[in-house]
């Protein structure tokens, strides 16, 4: 039995990859472990609202972890940061860490090597799978998703459900499961939940970025871009 952490962002793609690691009896899962823009209270990246991941987590009815992290902490404090908890895991008898990664090469070598500087081993239910493949797997299960955060040209989806008529919309250089950053969501039903969680839109947001400073946060642009800009839409309980 592989005793495990599950790095949970609320979107879809944890979501996918969790309800795997549901259906494998060599996983246990011990807690989700969530990054919280500590000044916002919010999912780190993703700006949902901490209220509605406690919904998720006691719907799912696994413990939630919470990484309080300032808002655009540097790469040697989100490491030092990080460490920290990676060892407290180990410590406690925590030997893997599990994503919800598709492709990003540079993210999981990134992992894999804090990782093994805790001793623990990553897991990555999606790896390499075709992200349409991934997409209608999803819908299929009868999960249900809402874009909460987008790149500032697919601002027109920011709020909008997930569909397949939404995929087949997005331009081609988008990829369909936004694994390059293009946009990232809140996941409120499907089989790993006892119960939907209500929620309401509320006002979108624009919000510029300079350059990122934490590698975990794959929406923001590579230390060669210029500032770019992006769409948060505000979810509420309801």
């Amino acid at each position: 039995m592989k005793s495990c952490i599950f790095n949970w962002s609320g979107g879809k793609d944890s979501a996918l990859a969790l309800y795997h690691c549901l259906q494998d009896p060599n996983i246990q899962i011990r807690c989700l472990v969530t990054t919280i823009n500590d000044a916002a209270d919010r999912i780190s990246m993703h700006g949902v609202r901490t209220e509605l991941l406690v919904k998720q987590a006691e719907s799912i009815d696994i413990p939630l972890y919470q990484i309080r992290l300032p808002e655009m902490p540097g790469m040697n404090e989100y490491d030092e940061v990080m460490s920290y908890h990676l060892n407290h895991f180990k410590n406690e008898g925590v030997t893997h860490a599990i994503y919800g990664d598709i492709f990003l090469e540079d993210l999981k070598a990134y992992r894999d090597a804090r990782l093994a500087e805790a001793g623990l081993t990553g897991i990555y239910p999606l790896w390499k799978r075709d992200t349409t493949e991934l997409i209608n797997e999803f819908l299929n299960l009868g999960f249900g998703t809402v874009i909460a955060c987008t790149q500032e040209r697919l601002a027109h989806i920011a709020g909008q459900e997930i569909s397949l008529e939404l995929i087949n919309s997005l331009p081609a250089d988008v990829d369909v499961c936004g694994e390059n950053g293009e946009f990232h969501t809140f996941t409120f039903k499907g089989p790993i939940f006892k119960d939907a969680i209500a929620y309401k839109t509320g006002i979108k947001v624009f919000k510029e970025y300079a350059a990122p400073k934490n590698v975990d946060d794959s929406c923001v642009p590579s230390q060669d871009q210029k500032p770019s800009g992006f769409w948060y839409y505000d979810l509420l309980p309801a």
